[in-house]
């Protein structure tokens, strides 16, 4: 799942996704105070679209170089709001303390011994800054799926949760069904999500 993988995918189709922000993310984030966001993941960008609609200033990251030329032509009036970046978080981390808000949402980041990636992710969130995470609920998805991917191989809400130690607290950390129905052929009938508190 590297930046051909991706690229591969979004050009394979005019749009991949929806157009719509993701539901966990509108639920969630809506009544927050806006600030500085970081959207992982940011595919075509919806959740950039929005939270820039709503006061955000947001850096929205992809992997894909596809995708993020895909997003800023979507919405060139918020160009100002909205700084679209291709990268390969896995490589190179965000800058730490800088956002008020990190989603991720659906982004797979692989488990890795030392947790260098993820704890990269979670650093980038100020203190007094939220966390959301959400991912697919593993009880409805097979072991492997056809492309060969196995879900299990990534890092889940619920295990970021029990990572976070004493400078964060948790919000959110449940299994909801989707808001929205899922995309045709895929059997995502349940979110799961994570919304922390950091601390300090």
């Amino acid at each position: 799942m590297d930046a051909q993988f991706w690229d591969d995918m979004y050009r394979s189709a005019d749009q991949i996704m929806s157009g719509n922000p993701n539901g966990v993310l509108v639920t969630e984030v809506t009544g927050l105070v806006p600030g500085r966001a970081l959207d992982i993941g940011c595919g075509e960008g919806a959740d950039a679209i929005w939270l820039a609609r709503r006061g955000w200033q947001v850096t929205a990251t992809d992997i894909s170089h596809t995708a993020v030329e895909r997003a800023a032509a979507t919405a060139p009036d918020l160009s100002g709001q909205v700084t679209w970046t291709q990268a390969d978080l896995t490589v190179t981390p965000p800058p730490a303390a800088a956002f008020d808000l990190v989603s991720a949402q659906y982004f797979p980041l692989l488990r890795r011994p030392e947790h260098t990636a993820l704890r990269g992710l979670l650093d980038a969130v100020a203190p007094g800054g939220t966390l959301l995470y959400v991912g697919h609920d593993l009880a409805v998805l097979p072991p492997r799926m056809p492309n060969g991917i196995a879900p299990g191989d990534f890092y889940q809400p619920r295990e970021i949760a029990e990572l976070l130690g004493g400078d964060w607290t948790v919000l959110v950390d449940e299994i909801r069904p989707r808001t929205a129905s899922a995309p045709p052929g895929t059997p995502h009938t349940h979110d799961t999500v994570l919304r922390a508190r950091r601390l300090r």
